[in-house]
């Protein structure tokens, strides 16, 4: 039976295009160039803020900082923040937004009339990218398809490039590692991130992630055959050679890295799959992580 997370992951292109078509009614409440800006969020939520803030700021659009909700610094001074929060009742960031005074807030979320939305000054509100399964995939893509968008790239081939990664074989030596490690570099390290969170979460896999230069201090030493170390972006020189020396699986890939996460996202859900677990509600997790 097809599950959730497999048919969210499939809509992409079709979540990119209507994202895309959105955008121009909310472009005024995302930041301007040269605003000091910090992003928040919480898991998954929390490395697209993290891939947002390093993408805005090395495009010269601003200084960008990215913080998970219960870390962010409320001694520091942004002339905006944006929160990122699928349900919208996350309650580090519901509690983070009603601290804050004085400094714009914009929320980006899926569900209208959440708690975020009470405590945000504006609400930016993509509920066509809702999902059922705990696991986030379209919803985080969405929310880095309206943010590049806003920073000025044309990301309109992107649905045609991940049309065609969905419709591609997986690689079976792929699926029968024991181990990723997945590495990025600049905005891309926030996409490691959080494809390694979904190799973890949706199957219990082990996988980790680094910026892809601090690999070699320390980590590349888990590499070995039947591992693979899956690099978002153009490889630093000399790292792929150091890889295959240790025997392990390299994964590259000259695709727009957004499309790359897509195909991680697939591979995460086959070895879900593959261990015969619930795909779409992970153990210990739920889809909105609400504190007493």
């Amino acid at each position: 039976m097809t599950t959730h997370a497999e048919t969210e992951i499939f809509s992409q292109p079709e979540i990119w295009e209507q994202t895309m078509a959105f955008y121009p009614s909310v472009a005024h409440l995302l930041p301007a160039a040269g605003e000091r800006v910090a992003f928040v969020g919480c898991g998954t939520s929390w490395f697209m803020s993290m891939a947002m803030a390093s993408l805005r700021e090395s495009l010269g659009l601003g200084e960008s900082d990215a913080f998970t909700a219960n870390e962010f610094p409320l001694n520091r001074k942004y002339d905006r923040i944006v929160a990122i929060s699928r349900s919208g009742t996350t309650t580090e960031v519901v509690d983070l937004l009603a601290k804050i005074t004085g400094t714009p807030t914009v929320i980006i979320t899926a569900v209208a009339g959440s708690p975020v939305t009470v405590n945000a000054d504006e609400t930016i509100l993509i509920d066509f990218a809702d999902e059922e399964s705990v696991l986030q995939t379209r919803y985080a893509t969405a929310v880095l398809t309206l943010l590049r968008t806003h920073f000025g790239q044309d990301l309109s081939s992107l649905p045609d490039q991940c049309r065609e990664i969905l419709n591609a074989p997986l690689d079976p030596q792929l699926l029968d590692c024991e181990q990723i490690s997945f590495l990025g570099t600049g905005w891309t390290v926030g996409l490691a991130h959080e494809a390694a969170l979904k190799t973890r979460e949706s199957s219990q896999f082990w996988a980790e992630a680094y910026p892809a230069m601090d690999y070699r201090h320390g980590p590349i030493s888990i590499a070995q055959p039947g591992r693979a170390v899956w690099i978002f972006g153009e490889p630093p020189v000399g790292l792929e050679d150091n890889i295959h020396a240790l025997g392990a699986l390299v994964v590259t890939s000259k695709m727009d890295p957004i499309v790359h996460l897509v195909l991680a996202q697939r591979v995460a859900v086959a070895i879900s799959q593959g261990r015969g677990l619930d795909t779409d509600n992970p153990r210990g997790l739920a889809r909105s992580i609400v504190l007493n």
